[in-house]
């Protein structure tokens, strides 16, 4: 068996499979390994080696979370990044048994998301100040998350160079560092050529920015949290009463899609989705605006009612 000797070095080597073996994004490489670090905290401050954590030493730790208040969804991410963690362990032969076999992650209710009307969607257009310098970028974005059903990781890293305006497609690189084409509507290029011709070429790219199709007026790629302010503050000048973000933009995609009657398969391939069940959601959520709509118009609830 390989010796654990360095905690820091261990840890630099499981980042290294999570991205390089694994292919995780970025952003997951890091919630596992910081995950991974409160374990090591916990086992330093109870006295335990980590070759020698069993079940019960788990058990205890995911129970110390839950005392915590943290919840489900963030417990669910945590033990499911141990469990991770003690697979590679297990794999590059640092231990021989796999004490996360068996440990159990909270099972999380399905939530259906909030989406937006068509009406509201051309609210949220309509409240964007085309006279502002950043007015071509915004509709361009509002239009690209959309119109194509990308997420909000997706939009900030879109290059250039993977918008093929003439044919009405994108190709965006997903979870996984997985790249997908992706249709794209024709409004969607519209606005992107406009922004091209327009705002985007009047900014000079800042390093690290080369290429980079969403920049803010400085020359740096827009960050998701700006994304993030700039969908709130056009709800609120719409008058959107509704909680969304970037993500409902997606939502809405595929709910709408779902109701045009598009193809579930086809809506899984356009969204990234691995699982044919992640995009199943929208079937909840399509009957349930079905169901919301025979309460509401029914001959029989009126009468009732």
């Amino acid at each position: 068996m390989r010796a654990i000797n360095d905690i820091d070095a261990l840890i630099r080597e499981f980042r290294g499979y999570l991205t390089l073996q694994r292919g995780f994004s970025k952003n997951t490489a890091e919630a596992y390994t910081f995950d991974v670090n409160r374990l090591i905290d916990y086992l330093s401050e109870s006295g335990t080696a980590l070759r020698d954590v069993t079940y019960e030493v788990l058990q205890n730790f995911a129970a110390v979370l839950y005392d915590l208040g943290i919840a489900d969804s963030s417990r669910k991410r945590v033990l499911c990044g141990l469990k991770t963690f003690f697979k590679f362990l297990r794999r590059a032969g640092y231990i021989e048994h796999d004490p996360s076999v068996l440990l159990e992650t909270p099972r999380l209710g399905r939530k259906l998301p909030e989406v937006l009307t068509v009406e509201e969607i051309d609210a949220l257009i309509e409240a964007i100040d085309m006279e502002s310098a950043e007015g071509e970028r915004n509709r361009a974005i509002i239009e690209t998350l959309y119109g194509c059903g990308l997420r909000v990781s997706e939009l900030v890293n879109l290059e250039i160079s993977k918008v093929s305006i003439p044919d009405e497609y994108i190709v965006v690189r997903g979870k996984g560092d997985k790249e997908r084409m992706v249709p794209a509507s024709p409004v969607a290029m519209e606005c992107i050529a406009s922004y091209l011709a327009g705002s985007r070429g009047n900014v000079k790219e800042k390093p690290g920015a080369s290429g980079i199709l969403f920049l803010n007026r400085r020359g740096n790629r827009l960050t998701r949290q700006m994304v993030f302010i700039i969908i709130r503050r056009l709800a609120e000048e719409a008058g959107i009463r509704k909680i969304i973000s970037p993500h409902t933009l997606r939502h809405s995609f595929a709910t709408h899609l779902l109701e045009g009657g598009a193809n579930l398969r086809a809506i899984q391939q356009m969204l990234g989705h691995e699982d044919i069940a992640t995009t199943e959601i929208y079937i909840h959520l399509d009957s349930s605006r079905l169901r919301e709509e025979i309460l509401l118009h029914h001959p029989r609830n009126l009468r009732r009612s």
